[in-house]
């Protein structure tokens, strides 16, 4: 194929919306319930019954069930909180949010998840909560991760009772990227203690803006009561939300704490309903552009290296034998290359109307990260990770002629 002729506009991540979520929207919006209501609730019980939890809770961010959560378990000044150098923002900021001080952690060489040989030693007496990042729907390795905090468990001091309930560091997801993926026979959302969804306009479901909240049954925790926490906290502080006001009598009500306003709206909720019904297809078929993108850069079934007339790749490995991730992103390295090489290439992607991107430039080198103290000189591993990657359009509004232009396009730009 002519990579010139017949130039295509594929943008980088489009919502794909149907006649389905404008009928449940508008369903909300002629129900008279347009903020939180029937819908959430309803939402909110098909997210836990999927993720295989007794309870979830719908915000208005996976920001907010982030931040939400730390609130719930206590953490604040003082406290600690370790996660990946090699993320957004969003999962380091919610630690600063409570006042508590963020620990970063570089990536294993060669890898985009966290360095889990140097987890251990990280852990003080003052670590609360790890937040590992379930990269492009990758989900990390949680066998590690929980070996590590029980290696540290004798070092661990609670703050209040749900702490207590734990007795060791508690570990929480940030599974932005990866609703509906598996990993060992498990559904994201009840591996990890505290699991947050994103469902941003960007995301495999999205309700616009919004998240999602689960959590393990564990002992000595009380499931009602953790769902009362989150709602005191997304809606004022106030002991009833609108839903149970508008029954007879019941105007009164409490503020219990000068606490948040982030709640999930029935509108926003409609939206995800009609996602949710159309989401086996849509993982479906990010599997499909996967498995096409990986033929054309060489890459084999259960590997993620491959080679295509002299240029070697690394691919974010999405599907093996113990996982099957949520297809969110394609990252991709070209190896041996560096920065000036892999951004010209994204500026001639767009120039051949290709939208690509960068997942992530390490938390390190943003300013306000430097500002408090970081130095990505102190995470070589992730600045290497960084270098060289370009993520390639990866959404449900892609043709395979869509698929073809792309790898077309990319290989005649390298090998310019």
């Amino acid at each position: 194929m002519n990579s010139e002729l017949k130039k295509r506009n594929i943008p980088f991540s489009p919502p794909d919306m149907s006649e389905e979520e404008a009928r449940m929207a508008t369903e909300a919006i002629l129900s008279g319930w347009i903020t939180t209501g029937p819908k959430t609730k309803e939402f909110e019980k098909i997210i836990a019954d999927y993720c295989g939890t007794d309870r979830s809770v719908c915000l208005n961010s996976a920001t907010a069930c982030m931040e939400m959560t730390l609130r719930v378990l206590g953490v604040g000044p003082g406290d600690e909180v370790i996660t990946s150098a090699y993320t957004y923002t969003a999962t380091a900021s919610v630690t600063c949010h409570v006042g508590a001080k963020v620990v970063m952690i570089d990536t294993a060489p060669g890898s985009f998840e966290m360095d889990y040989d140097k987890l251990a030693d990280a852990i003080t007496e003052k670590t609360k909560v790890i937040i590992p990042v379930d990269l492009g729907g990758v989900i990390c390795d949680y066998d590690k991760i929980y070996a590590a905090v029980e290696s540290k468990k004798h070092l661990f001091i609670p703050n209040n009772e749900i702490q207590k309930s734990y007795g060791r560091v508690v570990v929480l997801a940030d599974a932005a990227h990866a609703f509906g993926a598996q990993w060992k026979n498990k559904r994201c959302g009840s591996i990890a203690d505290f699991t947050s969804f994103s469902f941003h306009a960007v995301k495999n479901l999205t309700t616009a803006e919004g998240g999602a909240i689960t959590w393990r049954n564990h002992e000595g925790i009380d499931n009602d009561e953790i769902y009362k926490q989150f709602q005191l906290l997304s809606l004022h502080g106030q002991n009833k939300d609108a839903l149970a006001k508008t029954k007879l009598g019941a105007w009164e009500y409490d503020i219990i704490a000068p606490n948040y306003k982030c709640n999930m709206t029935d509108i926003m909720a409609g939206i995800g309903l009609a996602q949710f019904n159309r989401y086996p297809a849509l993982l479906e078929r990010r599997r499909e552009i996967i498995a096409k993108y990986n033929k054309a850069f060489g890459i084999a079934d259960g590997s993620c290296f491959g080679e295509v007339n002299g240029q070697k790749f690394q691919a974010l490995s999405h599907y093996t034998e113990q996982q099957s991730s949520s297809g969110h992103l394609y990252l991709l390295r070209l190896l041996d290359r560096d920065m000036e090489f892999r951004n010209d290439t994204i500026n001639k992607m767009a120039e051949r109307g290709i939208a690509c991107n960068v997942h992530y430039k390490p938390l390190p080198m943003m300013t306000a990260y430097k500002n408090l103290g970081f130095d990505i000189h102190d995470y070589p591993n992730a600045y290497n990770q960084f270098v060289n990657e370009i993520t390639l359009p990866l959404h449900t509004r892609l043709s395979d002629e869509d698929v073809d232009y792309i790898t077309s396009n990319l290989m005649a730009i390298i090998n310019q």
